[in-house]
């Protein structure tokens, strides 16, 4: 058989067999393929030549020459022999060897290239014959057999289905097989009938007899027997394979059936009769769920996995119901799925497949939730795994899942859990943006349900977490466009949950969870522009729903938030938009939303109840505005359904045009309520109409009667604006108790006849506001200070005529001084809001008012004349001086004051109400520097008790020495000091103004024990001086600033008059010493002050100043090097330290000044000091200071031309800095004003 020795192959083999059957080797030696194929078919030849001769030739196809040789000539020559060693011996490693080949020759006959795949089917057709003939009965051989036919059926790229010539033969020996209790057998068995299934379906289709269908059920419970008794992961994978054929095509349905499948053969009849003991025992679905127990608790995950789906697909089937899926939940396959999900580590595979059998068995519905809420806790780890992952393919059943259990099984979800969970969908909905709709949807769904769960309440971590939850959802369904109907629903229930989840009471006091603040912000900043600009693409059940929320949060306990709400509500011209949706929508449950959600903005703006009118005529009521208005104007007598209506009307329009809604024509509502008026007046006169208050009518009429007068173009009812002034001559009304539209409250005060009726509201007004204060809010409609104050202020009406009034009429007719009190301190707070209202008051003669209260037994009420005095003080201290009339009212005012001052100077000291008379007298010296309350001043100057009790003051102030340091501001002797020191500041400035011949400053300069007592109010120079030097920072600052006005106006007189000023050169001293003292003070205005006096010091040319300061004046040679050092220090030049430079700046310029100037000043500014100020300084650094400086530095010719360049240069790019400031100011200004517009 075999030639080694030569490199050809000989013509002849040593059997004397031709050259065409012999193939040369690689390695120089040749096989006869005859003589082999004769050792293989012989059931005699020994073993180890077999064994040799298939190594021999599994090495030669390893041989790629002789591999092609031999598929090219002689492909088929070999497949009886090989398949005749299969049948013939019984020596596994000699089967293996074989089986090997055969594969090798099949793989590669079909990858040559030649499209042979004939080999194959050979092989397929002769080891099916040897099954199908049953003569190697159920023998190692037959084993053999049937693993061959396994593998060469694992190929599923060509038809070798139809190879099998004997099928049913051959199924029923394969099927008897499974009968046998041979693990091995019936594994291989398995994967032959899993191949051969598939082949047939696959090529076959629907056509072909589906010969297994013979025999169903038998198949199954045979199958299924196997599958629950097998302890081998292999014969359970490929029985599960089966299976799954099986439930593919429908087997179980067909088992399932009563209806018996009829057999055409034979051999069928036969099988069903030997096997007619398998067909007793348990039901199928309950022998399935027993049999794939064993498989689900494998530690192979392929089994697992395989065992699972193959459960997914029986019960998948459209014709399985409940009653299966319940046999499952009772045999515990639930359990055994979520202790899988358990171990499984989260492997994504195994998680597909148990969720997916999960969400079949909850058809079972009430025999799955108690499984379901035992397995809870496995699923929230699956949970956060399947959330990491974008579009996760079981995603939506678990969340179902999981949904299903918190809704069914109450107390399920802990503290902990309900955190976890939350954080998990939170995290979710944060990555995953363009998660599916139905996933989307499901989250919404599970927070809701876990914030009505009872272990819930008053989780300030979850309360966090439903935050985060729900601006994420937000921002999911508003930047997607393609955002579905049901996710905005979903997103509306969760805002809506989540406000009622956040009640106040469900949490600690000490917490600061915010969540309802976000939730009313997400509806305010995003929610509502959203629908405001998409409403008219919208459907109606997102409009409902969007209704719905909103009202929900009107509905919850009023609060301030829920206000702000409302009115941010109406202020988007939310009446107008849902008239629009009516008109869109006009259904009677979009009808019914609509009025319901007006109601309760009523309810919430005005007061509980409010909206009852518009809930009672909702039904009645039509969909468009203008209907409304065609009620309105019909006649209501013995109607009350229309009544009710009107009633209904009158409240929409008032709320929604107190934040200008206007809903209809300013035109035609103005005639509606015109027409109210004439049809129904006789009912408001008689009290009839009792539903429709008078201040809501009054209200809206104003409003619309303001609009016309602004337009000129709206007529108007003369009559009907006669029955409204009779109806309200007649009874009592109280508009301003009521929220009330500015331009309403402004047309109400434009009428004259209606001043009377007012003046009452306002006292009812005051009153209310004295009891209460003033808890003024921006967005309110109501009647307020600010409300009243901007009507004052802006002059086209009677407002301040009738306060003025009121009180005059108050005082006249001897009321109660708590009326008088409050009215006093109601103008009061309405000039600190708005400061020109007092210019008004004024106008409309307010002093004579005040002086008829000053003449009341005001002793008597203390109360009552504070609170005069504190209107008094602010009038003044707001009033132009232009707006002060010149009459004797204000001289009796000064009088009173001052006689009422003394007295309780003399009994109580200086009181808190002392002090705010010489803050008033203070005031009316500061006018009359205007020329108006000059006599008053006159009275305050020239009193010689005051001026005694002035002077005593100030002398024993001075008399503390440095202990009048810690009198500081707080102190009752510094507060006096304090107020007395303002008051002669002002004395100082008025007496210039209006007594300018009674000044001598002579005395005012005087010292010693022989100077002569003042007549008038003022104060003199070494008094100031002291009170600079010992005093606190306070009275530093109010003195310098009387010593300033005392050096001017000592200046301007010297500056007209020749006169000699006598004074000692040590008083100049001392003077000068105090004044240079203070250059370096903390309060930059105290040096400030002090460096002008210093200027105005060296300016008088009588006192010969220069001696003073000479040549050995460290002092102010120490304030000249401070200020040049800093200047040119580079670090030290920051805009603060320029402005602290400033009064140094004012002493260095005196010094340049003087007609004789120190010689240390030429060495101080010195060439290269003088540079580096120059080199030092930035245009942002240049002020009017520093300018003077360098005019004097050059006038004094300190300054060459290097310096003059260089400061060129400065001034250049610090005016080029100011023009773009202004530019840019400016534009900025424009930019406000647009915005503004």
């Amino acid at each position: 058989m075999y030639a080694t020795t030569t490199a050809l192959p000989p013509e002849t083999c040593a059997q004397g067999h031709r050259s065409s059957l012999i193939l040369p080797t690689a390695e120089g030696g040749s096989i006869c393929l005859l003589c082999l194929s004769n050792l293989l078919s012989n059931p005699k030849s020994p073993t180890l030549h077999l064994s040799y001769a298939l190594s021999q030739l599994s090495q030669a196809l390893s041989q790629p020459h002789f591999f092609h040789s031999l598929l090219t000539y002689h492909s088929h020559f070999l497949i009886s022999p090989l398949v005749s060693v299969l049948s013939n011996f019984d020596d596994e490693p000699i089967a293996k060897q074989t089986i090997h080949l055969i594969q090798r020759l099949c793989d590669g006959s079909s990858s040559s290239g030649n499209g042979n795949e004939e080999v194959r089917g050979e092989f397929v057709a002769r080891v099916s014959d040897w099954l199908s003939s049953g003569s190697l009965a159920w023998s190692r051989r037959q084993l053999y057999m049937l693993h061959c036919f396994g593998v060469l059926l694992d190929n599923q790229d060509c038809n070798l289905y139809g190879c099998i010539r004997n099928k049913d033969t051959l199924i029923f020996n394969l099927v008897s097989g499974l009968q046998l209790s041979n693990d091995e057998i019936q594994g291989e068995i398995m994967f032959v009938l899993y191949k051969s299934s598939i082949l047939h379906y696959t090529y076959m289709g629907d056509d072909g007899a589906d010969i297994l269908l013979a025999y169903c059920p038998k198949i199954l419970h045979i199958s299924l027997d196997i599958l629950m008794k097998s302890q081998s992961d292999d014969v359970r994978l490929n029985c599960v394979a089966f299976l799954t054929v099986l439930a593919q095509r429908g087997f179980f349905q067909s088992a399932c059936l009563d209806h018996v499948w009829s057999m055409d053969t034979f051999v069928a009849d036969n099988f069903m009769q030997k096997t007619e003991h398998v067909i007793d025992g348990p039901p199928l679905e309950v022998l399935f769920s027993e049999a794939v127990k064993g498989p689900l608790l494998s530690s192979d995950s392929q089994v697992q996995i395989a065992t699972l789906d193959l459960i997914f697909r029986y019960l998948s089937s459209a014709d399985v119901s409940g009653k299966e899926c319940q046999v499952f939940v009772e045999q515990n396959i639930a359990d055994y799925i979520f202790e899988i999900l358990r171990l499984s580590g989260s492997k994504d595979p195994i998680v597909n497949s148990s969720i997916q059998v999960l969400d079949l068995l909850s058809n079972a519905d009430v025999a799955f939730r108690q499984r379901l809420a035992i397995g809870f806790s496995t699923l929230v780890p699956i949970l956060r795994y399947v959330a990491e992952i974008p579009f996760q393919p079981v995603q939506y059943r678990l969340l179902k899942l999981m949904l299903d259990c918190i809704l069914n099984c109450p107390g399920i979800v802990s503290a902990c859990s309900a955190e976890e969970i939350a954080s998990i969908l939170v995290a979710m909905l944060i990555k995953h943006i363009d998660m599916l709709p139905e996933t989307f949807s499901l989250s919404c769904s599970i927070l809701v349900a876990i914030m009505k769960c009872s272990s819930s309440r008053g989780n300030e971590s979850l309360a966090a977490s439903v935050k985060n939850a729900s601006q994420s959802a937000v921002s999911i369904c508003l930047d997607n466009v393609q955002t579905d109907t049901d996710q905005i629903l979903h997103l509306l229930y969760l805002l809506k949950e989540a406000y009622a989840f956040a009640q106040e009471d469900s949490f600690p006091i000490s917490s600061n969870v915010g969540l309802r603040v976000c939730i009313i912000d997400i509806l305010k900043l995003q929610m509502l522009p959203w629908f405001m600009t998409a409403i008219n693409d919208m459907e109606e059940a997102i409009i409902l729903g969007v209704i719905e929320t909103l009202h929900s949060i009107l509905l919850q306990d009023p609060n301030d938030d829920t206000k702000n709400f409302a009115e941010c509500l109406v202020s988007s011209s939310w009446f107008s938009a849902l008239f629009g949706c009516l008109g869109l929508f006009p259904s009677e449950k979009m009808k019914w939303r609509v009025y319901l959600i007006f109601s309760s903005i009523v309810d919430v703006l005005l007061g509980v109840d409010f909206g009852q009118p518009i809930r009672d005529a909702a039904l009645h009521l039509p969909s468009d505005p203008t209907d409304l208005l065609f009620l309105l104007g019909q006649k209501s007598i013995h109607n009350p359904e229309l009544l009710s209506c009107q009633s209904a009307v009158l409240l929409v329009l008032y709320v929604s045009s107190l934040y200008n809604d206007r809903i209809a024509d300013d035109k035609l509502v103005l005639a509606s309520l015109e027409q109210f008026i004439l049809l129904n007046s006789s009912d408001f006169l008689c009290g009839a109409s009792e539903s429709v208050t008078i201040e809501l009518l009054v209200n809206l009429y104003g409003l619309y009667r303001g609009y016309a007068k602004l337009s000129y173009q709206i007529p108007y009812s003369p009559e009907a604006e006669r029955i409204l002034f009779q109806l309200l001559a007649d009874k009592d009304w109280d508009s301003l108790s009521t929220k009330i539209h500015l331009t309403s409250l402004r047309w109400l005060f434009q009428q004259e006849k209606l001043c009377k009726p007012l003046s009452d509201q306002i006292l009812k007004f005051c009153r209310c506001n004295g009891s209460i204060g003033n808890n003024y809010h921006e967005t309110s409609q109501e009647v307020n200070l600010h409300a009243f104050a901007e009507l004052i202020t802006s002059g086209d009406n009677f407002g301040a005529m009738v306060f003025v009034c009121l009180l005059g009429e108050l005082v006249e007719n001897s009321c109660q001084e708590c009326d008088i009190i409050s009215v006093l301190k109601t103008c009061k707070e309405m000039i600190e809001i708005a400061p020109v209202a007092s210019d008004h008051f004024c106008m409309h003669g307010m002093d004579g008012v005040l002086q008829s209260i000053y003449n009341y037994p005001i002793y008597d009420f203390p109360e009552l004349f504070m609170a005069t005095s504190q209107l008094v003080f602010s009038t003044l201290q707001s009033v132009q001086s232009e707006s002060i009339s010149d009459g004797e009212a204000w001289v009796g005012i000064t009088v009173k004051l001052m006689d009422y001052m003394f007295l309780a100077v003399a009994s109580d000291g200086w009181t808190e109400e002392v002090l705010t008379i010489v803050g008033i007298l203070s005031l009316i010296l500061h006018h009359s520097t205007k020329e108006a309350l000059m006599e008053a001043s006159k009275l305050i100057i020239l009193n010689v008790s005051l001026v005694s009790s002035i002077n005593n003051i100030i002398s024993e102030a001075c008399s503390k020495g440095p202990a009048l340091s810690d009198h500081d501001e707080g102190t009752r002797i510094g507060d006096v000091l304090i107020f007395v020191l303002l008051l002669l500041f002002f004395s100082l400035r008025s007496i210039r103004a209006i007594l300018p011949g009674i000044i001598d400053f002579q005395i005012l300069l005087d010292e010693g024990r022989n100077m002569q007592p003042l007549s008038y109010v003022s104060i003199r120079c070494h008094d100031l001086c002291k009170l600079m030097h010992f005093g606190s920072a306070p009275v530093k600052l109010i003195a310098s600033f009387c010593l300033v006005e005392l050096f001017s106006g000592i200046s301007d007189y010297t500056s007209r008059t020749l006169v000699d000023l006598k004074l000692r050169e040590g008083y100049l001293s001392s003077l000068a010493a105090v004044l240079e003292g203070l250059i370096f003070f903390n309060d930059v205005r105290v040096a400030l002050n002090c460096s002008l006096c210093f200027s105005s010091l060296t300016t008088w040319r009588e006192l010969q100043v220069e001696p003073m300061i000479s040549e050995k004046d460290h002092w102010c040679r120490l304030i000249v090097e401070e200020l040049v050092m800093s200047l040119s220090a580079p670090s030290l030049t920051t805009k603060s330290l320029m402005i602290h430079h400033k009064p140094a700046a004012n002493v260095a310029v005196s010094l340049l000044k003087l007609s004789k100037i120190p010689s240390w000043m030429t060495k101080v500014f010195d060439d290269s000091s003088i540079r580096g100020i120059i080199q030092n300084i930035s245009p942002s650094d240049v002020n009017i200071e520093l300018v003077i400086l360098f005019r004097q530095l050059l006038v004094s010719g300190r300054l060459n031309p290097s310096h003059i360049a260089d400061l060129n240069r400065v001034f250049q790019a610090c005016r080029r800095q100011v023009y773009t400031n202004d530019i840019q100011d400016s534009s900025i200004e424009d930019h406000m004003q647009h915005v503004a517009v």
